[in-house]
């Protein structure tokens, strides 16, 4: 099968339905694979992640599809996950899986921009969509068309699996008060949050989350975003840096991704395939689930069993952020098709989407 060609929703139901013409017309024939006999087959993948092993929401939501998977298929396909250097280092998760070393991957988007430029807008952008409206771009306002139509040059299919939901802004060993504070500050911020705070003046490091909490305590950075109190928590970060900011302006609604090797897709009959992408679209809802439920308690144990110093940014220093943002954002839009095409979608269900956002949910726990 051409790597460039990855199989939808509507070619598995053809593909189904050609196979049980096949079993029926051709039942006598020797070369003829029956239904029952694609029942039988069996396959073992490997998947490489982004996270540490068991790592909270992010790795035990992998290990948790992984099972599911291996429930529904009746152990017809079992997939062995591994953790971040368990196989490959965490941000070679992509190359794994176009090259074969694994048949899967999951991560963060952002995580693979020097291969592919508009997975800076996968995951979601600053000051852009939260959790639950990113899941309504994807599902239904055309962002997974323009999703796997940017990854299928490359060999890889992506699926949409988990959301960390609004981030935090950071931790941080000095106070930003304003503006001119964020002027040499060595930060840990991937994606375009990065190229934000680079325009703002400050100086973004890409360090892995297994590096972040040795890097912030050596002073080799001054601040970290990871994720939430949730995970943040589950590093000690807060051993390592004295103020917690919020809002994560950088991450207002994080998307995660489950990548899969295209010609190793192509092997699987239609019915795990459909198992595929439905525990991918179950473990969405679970992860983001997840992130929901446990980021409140771990913020009560951060703030009043560690006495972690919560902050919010000041209004003009997320007003300057966000100038930084959209001029970011128009720029790699003119340099690059696919990111262009990306951002055009996301911007304009953005604008149909975001009233009821305001007078929905918002105002909601703004008044009542």
């Amino acid at each position: 099968m051409d790597r460039r060609k990855f199989v939808t929703t509507t070619s598995l139901a053809g593909a189904a339905g050609l196979l049980a013409a096949c079993s029926k017309s051709e039942s006598g024939s020797a070369e003829t694979q029956t239904a029952a006999d694609v029942r039988q087959e069996s396959f073992e993948w490997k998947m490489v992640t982004a996270w540490p092993r068991d790592f909270p929401g992010l790795g035990t939501g992998v290990n948790r599809f992984a099972e599911n998977v291996d429930r529904l298929s009746n152990g017809r396909l079992k997939i062995k996950v591994y953790g971040a250097n368990e196989l490959v280092p965490p941000y070679e998760v992509f190359d794994a899986v176009q090259q074969g070393t694994a048949e899967m991957g999951h991560g963060a988007s952002y995580y693979w921009k020097g291969r592919i430029a508009a997975t800076q807008i996968f995951s979601g952008v600053p000051f852009g969509l939260t959790g639950h409206e990113l899941n309504g771009w994807y599902f239904y306002g055309g962002g997974l068309e323009i999703y796997r139509q940017t990854y299928q040059p490359h060999g890889v299919i992506p699926f949409v699996m988990g959301n960390t939901g609004v981030q935090m802004g950071g931790w941080f060993n000095k106070e930003i008060n304003s503006v001119a504070d964020l002027a040499g500050l060595k930060m840990r911020i991937p994606g375009l949050g990065g190229e934000v705070l680079k325009r703002a003046g400050g100086t973004p490091v890409n360090v892995p989350g297994s590096e972040l909490f040795t890097a912030l305590q050596s002073g080799t950075i001054d601040a970290a975003e990871w994720i939430g109190p949730y995970n943040d928590l589950a590093f000690g970060l807060f051993r390592a840096a004295k103020y917690y900011y919020y809002p994560g302006w950088q991450e207002p609604g994080s998307g995660l991704e489950c990548l899969i090797n295209a010609d190793a897709w192509a092997t699987l009959p239609p019915d795990l395939q459909e198992m595929v992408r439905v525990a991918c679209q179950a473990a969405t809802l679970d992860i983001y689930s997840e992130f929901e439920a446990m980021n409140g308690e771990a913020l009560r144990t951060l703030v009043q069993e560690h006495g972690v110093e919560l902050r919010a940014f000041p209004d003009d220093v997320l007003q300057d952020l966000k100038h930084h943002t959209l001029e970011a954002l128009d720029q790699l839009a003119a340099e690059d098709e696919w990111t262009g095409r990306a951002w055009a979608s996301m911007k304009a269900y953005m604008a149909q989407v975001r009233p009821w956002t305001e007078i929905g949910e918002q105002y909601y726990l703004n008044h009542c």
